[in-house]
């Protein structure tokens, strides 16, 4: 069992990485500050995460630097209707050796990366999107009947354009539920559109520097699950969750307009994502205004509402709102 004094000292260690990973982040992707916060806090629980908003807004920049400062193997694919799962994977391909034998070997796809961006995610078909699904949960491919262990780390950072719905493809529920978070990315405020001009359309070089590496990321990664989760805050994560599920609820709201709601991941996923979010914000100990930080990114893509919502012109946003006065 690690020893508390050396757990606070390896916490503060990890905490002062973290806070110079993202002072770093915030030179190049501007005006994007919780955004940059809550990815740093997805990548620390170990967790994959989507980023949804409009074009322009930096997502893919934010991903490649996230490559470079932490010193991952990187890798992006472009999703499109015909994608394949193999485009993703990797295939067997029949070689001949120098003697005359055949045999197959495996060609490794770009999933064989530690951090693997899926830009447009829901260009890709229904069929190339499960290729996802088992690498995401299990850090492992199968391959005509072999399984392949993936790196470590392994993150999927996948891009959305929530306004393009021409040749799109709805992430299924399954696939949604193994995203920790979905964080939307809004547009800059004026200050940090102005800067952003300045930055991007003159010659002054944007220089970014590897101030991490992958044990690093699994270090901090080991410390987030280390770390004391309180009563109080396991007790507003497990009610919050269960009272999002119309089944067990007590919010009438809930009743009456939820159709699909968050499963165990979600609870899973908001006990790591707190004590990951008081790490990146330099505190030891969650409370529950990390769960309040954390409540929409982690419960919001694992929730459908009825047609009777959509009438009454009640949003995903507001029933997790009410949920977290109500619970937090």
């Amino acid at each position: 069992m690690t020893d508390k004094n050396s757990l606070n000292d390896q916490l503060t260690h990890a905490s002062e990485k973290l806070q110079k990973i993202k002072t770093q982040l915030s030179t190049i992707i501007l005006g994007q500050g919780r955004v940059i916060d809550l990815t740093l806090t997805c990548l620390a629980s170990g967790g994959h995460l989507i980023l949804l908003g409009v074009p322009g807004l930096a997502k893919t920049k934010l991903v490649e630097s996230i490559g470079t400062i932490m010193g991952v193997d990187t890798k992006r694919i472009q999703c499109t209707p015909d994608l394949m799962p193999a485009d993703i994977i990797g295939s067997e391909i029949l070689s001949e050796a120098a003697d005359g034998k055949r045999s197959f070997s495996f060609v490794k796809g770009p999933i064989f990366a530690q951090l693997l961006m899926a830009d447009e995610i829901n260009r890709a078909s229904p069929r190339t999107q499960s290729a996802l699904l088992q690498a995401m949960q299990e850090h492992q491919v199968t391959i005509a009947g072999k399984t392949y262990d993936l790196p470590s780390p392994f993150y999927v950072l996948a891009t959305q354009n929530p306004l393009e719905q021409e040749g799109t493809y709805p992430l299924p529920e399954a696939q949604l539920d193994r995203f920790m978070m979905e964080i939307q990315i809004d547009y800059p405020d004026l200050d940090a559109e102005r800067n952003m001009v300045l930055a991007t359309t003159t010659n002054a070089p944007q220089v970014l520097r590897a101030i991490a590496s992958p044990q690093d990321l699994l270090d901090i990664q080991a410390l987030v699950k280390d770390m004391p989760l309180p009563e109080t805050v396991l007790d507003s994560i497990v009610t919050l969750v269960r009272n999002a599920r119309p089944e067990t609820s007590s919010q009438k709201i809930v009743k009456d307009y939820v159709i699909w709601a968050p499963g165990p991941r979600a609870t899973q996923s908001l006990a790591l994502a707190v004590r990951a979010h008081a790490l990146v914000n330099d505190r030891q100990v969650p409370t529950n205004e990390d769960i309040r930080s954390l409540a929409r990114p982690i419960l919001r893509h694992r929730m459908s509402l009825n047609a009777h919502a959509m009438a009454d012109g009640i949003t995903i946003e507001h029933i997790v709102d009410h949920l977290i006065e109500e619970f937090c």
